[in-house]
């Protein structure tokens, strides 16, 4: 441990505050293979994290996308990509439309980061004219100060950013487990449903904002930072209905969740609905590089030349590599389900206080007698787990987020 002792102290002094936490989870990654990370001293520890959604295909990524990364950086890596072309971005762009949800026309925007991609969905829906966006309670869109507005997970995340330059409603979403009306959205979903659609029909668009002034309503299918929250299955459709009444476009950020992590290529195929904007980031880059993508149909691109670029995005590297991802993942949808399947039914006999997730992307919460979160149990069951060799981490204010590699096991690293 001293050696450990040594670079956490190191790194507090010279490294930026951020989310690192060296007493419940005091790990210093020195290497990964497939599903096992190990530190600088030669533990083990099975991971439960991906890289927080990143390593989908283990660490540090599938051989062949490796394979294919060192190909090509001896070719071109960076390639000025918003400025002249190549065609692996091309060709990642036409994949990722012929993938996604929607029989309409759409395009691709690059970019570095999932924050980066929301940014980019922010500039495409506010160029219909329209002003304000809608967002919902327990989201996480990003820490960028457009995409903080969105953000309403944590107080802490948007502590002394503020005020933001966007106009942002936020509204319930429909958390089956908790929401404003103590309806219990397992039993009642339809109820729960009508409850938020309702309070933005009527509530906000009747007392706060003139819908024809909504420029985009944003969610993520499930919520993760949020609690990793699975919404009542009709709800999209009805907030699909909702949003058409009114042409207003939906933004669907697929950050997290999207890329297999469900067991559908994005989450929201769980809910039959074909968003207008999709955000991507995390597993599109196997865990070697960082990469965004923003999904839109095709009507909503920027209207003139030079309203939105970046320097690094869809750079040749990262391009080949999202290519071989999504064929690898592709691949992996009726593994993830199979496993997913037995994850359900295993956290779910735990003693939890609810168990919620699609594929191999699960949550689990810990609560007081009414109700309220218990963030105490919560983290020491982190760091228990952490002690016996299992790395998860936390998700909203008293859940633990369940979302290991969705590789098959037997690949040799």
């Amino acid at each position: 441990m001293e050696k450990i002792r040594w670079v956490i102290e190191e790194s507090e002094k010279y490294l930026a505050n951020t989310t690192r936490d060296p007493e419940s989870q005091p790990l210093v990654i020195d290497r990964g293979e497939g599903v096992w990370v190990y530190d600088i001293e030669g533990n083990k520890y099975l991971d439960f994290t991906s890289g927080i959604g990143v390593n989908n295909l283990g660490w540090p990524s599938h051989p062949d996308v490796i394979k294919v990364a060192q190909i090509q950086m001896t070719r071109l890596a960076h390639a000025a990509a918003n400025d002249f072309y190549n065609i692996p971005q091309m060709e990642l762009a036409k994949r990722l439309v012929q993938l996604s949800p929607g029989n309409f026309s759409k395009k691709v925007f690059f970019s570095n980061s999932g924050t980066e991609s929301v940014e980019a969905s922010i500039k495409l829906v506010k160029g219909t004219g329209r002003k304000y966006l809608i967002a919902f309670l327990g989201s996480f869109h990003g820490r960028t100060l457009g995409s903080l507005a969105l953000t309403a997970s944590k107080p802490v995340q948007r502590y002394s950013a503020g005020p933001f330059s966007i106009g942002v409603f936020h509204v319930p979403y429909p958390n089956p487990f908790r929401n404003p009306w103590k309806i219990n959205g397992y039993e009642k979903p339809d109820e729960l449903i009508n409850a938020v659609i309702e309070y933005i029909d009527f509530w906000l668009f009747q007392h706060v904002v003139d819908p024809e002034e909504v420029a985009g309503i944003i969610f993520e299918p499930i919520q993760g930072e949020g609690g990793y929250v699975v919404p009542p299955h009709n709800f999209f459709a009805e907030l699909r209905k909702l949003a058409q009444k009114y042409n207003i476009p939906l933004i669907d950020d697929e950050v997290q969740m999207g890329l297999g992590r469900t067991g559908k290529m994005f989450a929201i195929e769980h809910f039959n609905i074909e968003p207008d904007i999709i955000t991507l980031a995390k597993a599109l880059g196997g865990g070697l590089v960082p990469v965004g993508a923003t999904i839109f149909r095709s009507d909503l691109d920027f209207k003139k030349k030079g309203i939105h670029s970046n320097t690094f995005g869809g750079n040749a590297l990262s391009m080949s590599i999202g290519l071989k991802v999504v064929e690898l993942i592709k691949e992996l949808m009726p593994h993830v389900n199979e496993i997913g399947k037995i994850f359900g039914e295993e956290l779910c006999q735990m003693k939890v206080d609810d168990c919620r997730g699609l594929g191999l992307a699960w949550g689990i919460e810990f609560v007081k007698s009414d109700k309220t979160p218990d963030p105490k149990v919560r983290d020491r069951v982190v760091t228990e787990a952490f002690k016996e060799g299992l790395i998860v981490i936390s998700a909203g204010k008293s859940s633990i987020r369940i979302i290991p590699p969705i590789l098959k096991l037997g690949i040799e690293w």
